[in-house]
């Protein structure tokens, strides 16, 4: 193109003088002129592995693996890093038959509103061979994520007690928030573990809320993964809500996170499908009666 503007411009300086046209044909100036261009495109290559990487962790998808980036320093976030590694030590030490995953709701267990629960349902019952490896915020990309980076590594529960995907709500679509979660199922199937997978909870004060809105399009697309034996979808939603669909403060006060009672209720409304896998009946049918 260099060489057309050049040889253009000459043309219309002399249009009636052909020696004029003689001169400009050569036109020896325009490959200097494309040499920096052409030594600059090495700069626009492709991404390099590491940088493809960070570039998924800030790019957020629900179904790609990241870790949680502490915004404020571009780094991972220290609270994570630290809860992460402890997780990582307490698989090395293998023997674990229960797991649960997931976000606030299920670290929960572990605070004041679910301590007690907790203990009465699966730690005197279960012993040293139940493990919580919930994280506050969590997302589905950091679920993955840390799967694939040591959660799963010498352990081989007989059931893994799944609930994710609030917190990608209103920042993920549904479609993208259900792949997530299909993706976190297979890491857990591929170390030979069941998969008891929970709906994503309802939130908000009623069924106008958005984010419930989310959960809901979520659930009616992860309910498909159960399989009747292995994975088995269990849906706890109306046992949270009045007949009208409201959502009472008396069971999560902050209308997302359950306190004492609506742990009650979730122990109680999963138990028997969770004793039925743990038993290894594989009786088929879906969990999905729940609600």
């Amino acid at each position: 193109m260099k060489k057309l503007w050049v040889y253009a411009a000459a043309m219309s300086l002399c249009s009636a003088c052909a020696p004029a046209r003689k001169t400009a044909t050569p036109a020896p100036t325009p490959a200097p002129a494309l040499a920096p261009a052409a030594a600059a495109a090495p700069k626009a290559a492709p991404a390099t592995a590491a940088a493809t990487t960070r570039n998924a962790v800030v790019s957020g998808r629900a179904d790609v693996p990241a870790p949680k980036i502490d915004a404020a320093t571009g780094k991972i976030n220290k609270a994570f890093a630290q809860k992460h590694e402890k997780y990582v030590d307490r698989a090395k030490q293998g023997g674990i038959d229960l797991l649960f995953e997931g976000d606030s709701i299920t670290e929960g267990w572990m605070g004041k509103n679910g301590k007690d629960v907790w203990k009465q349902r699966y730690l005197d019952k279960y012993g040293e061979k139940v493990a919580n490896f919930g994280i506050s915020g969590d997302r589905t990309q950091h679920v993955l994520w840390r799967n694939e980076h040591g959660e799963l590594e010498n352990i081989h529960p007989k059931v893994v007690v799944l609930m994710i995907g609030t917190n990608n709500a209103g920042s993920n679509p549904p479609d993208e928030i259900a792949r997530g979660i299909e993706k976190i199922v297979k890491q857990n199937r591929d170390i030979g573990a069941k998969v008891l997978l929970l709906s994503v909870f309802p939130r908000g004060a009623d069924n106008n809320d958005p984010k419930r809105q989310s959960n809901a399009q979520v659930n009616e697309q992860i309910k498909k993964l159960d399989d009747g034996t292995n994975v088995r979808y269990f849906e706890l939603w109306n046992q949270f809500l009045g007949k009208d669909g409201t959502l009472s403060r008396d069971i999560m006060p902050d209308l997302l996170h359950p306190n004492a009672k609506g742990y009650e209720i979730w122990a109680d409304a999963m138990q028997p499908l969770l004793d039925e896998m743990l038993g290894g009946s594989g009786s088929g049918g879906s969990g999905e009666n729940g609600k």
